[in-house]
């Protein structure tokens, strides 16, 4: 009997699958909240359940097969291998097993105010998904079982969750939350904050080098891995959601503000970016050929490398 659920099991998703390859191309105008890659496509999430699937480096989309109609807040793979998860709101958390095809539920909190906001693949095994009011979940057995954790003892909204090259983990929240983990998550301490607005995001450099960035344009550079820092001076007044440092490009700063910061010193300074790109962006995603997928209230849409 165990068997011949299995080959149902397998034949329902090979059917599936062959739906969703013939599934008819979309444009990425919907608002669209963040993205990661699969081996080489490149899975999209955003409103209304949405989630999108490119071959083609961004040049055309499909929809994937997806039972869940939640906003989605953020997506994440397994380095190297094809299995993934998305989070979002009504405390939903799908999963993947062949890199964004398909999803299915495979956690939801009894709260369906709690809404996710960000979630990290370690492995194929371990997995960290966070979000507001202190939100923190995670699983060390590729999610067939979640475990609700603490990691504060204030409530703030947890919104973004990043990891350096030597594998530390960074956390960024409201009110000058800055967190770091040296052990996958099991355990967090507090990183000296230099600001007590939010902060949305911290991007590792190298193994020492950090910068925080959030509301009012503020960023903030680290060169002994949190325990001091200096201000950028920059001349954005408005919130930086996202960052990022392309492979072998420059450093890449926008969100809210609708406009764009570049800096080709590792973060010591940055300049206004002339990008005719005027929408709110929600994510930065550097793709293989060097240019930028912009994801946010525009939908996804390809920059040129900077």
């Amino acid at each position: 009997m165990r068997l011949a659920k299995s080959l149902l099991h397998a034949f329902a998703l090979a059917i599936l699958g062959a739906l969703a390859a013939q599934a008819t191309e979309i444009a990425p105008t919907m608002l669209l909240l963040d993205g990661a890659l699969a081996g080489s496509a490149i899975v999209v999430v955003g409103e209304r359940g949405t989630i999108l699937r490119s071959t083609n480096s961004g040049q055309t989309w499909l929809p994937a097969t997806v039972s869940a109609s939640a906003t989605l807040t953020g997506v994440g793979f397994a380095p190297g291998t094809l299995k993934g998860w998305a989070v979002g709101h009504d405390a939903l958390i799908l999963a993947t097993d062949d890199g964004g095809l398909i999803w299915r539920k495979q956690w939801q909190g009894e709260n369906l105010q709690d809404s996710f906001l960000d979630v990290i693949a370690l492995d194929a095994r371990h997995v960290i998904a966070v979000g507001a009011y202190g939100l923190y979940v995670s699983s060390a057995d590729g999610g067939r079982t979640w475990v609700r954790g603490k990691i504060s003892n204030d409530d703030f909204h947890l919104n973004r969750i990043s990891r350096g090259p030597t594998g530390t983990l960074y956390l960024a929240g409201e009110h000058g939350t800055l967190l770091r983990s040296t052990d996958q998550g099991v355990r967090w301490e507090r990183i000296r904050s230099p600001y007590e607005g939010s902060f949305y995001g911290i991007l590792p450099l190298d193994a020492r080098t950090l910068l925080a960035y959030g509301l009012r344009g503020r960023i903030y550079r680290s060169t002994d891995n949190g325990a001091s820092w200096i201000t950028v001076p920059n001349e954005l007044s408005g919130l930086i959601a996202t960052a990022v440092r392309p492979p072998g490009g420059a450093l890449i700063f926008t969100g809210q503000a609708r406009s764009w910061l570049v800096s080709r010193e590792e973060g010591r300074s940055v300049a206004p970016w002339p990008v005719a790109f005027t929408s709110a962006v929600a994510e930065l995603l550097p793709l293989p050929d060097g240019s930028l997928l912009t994801l946010g209230e525009a939908g996804a849409v390809i920059l040129p490398k900077p």
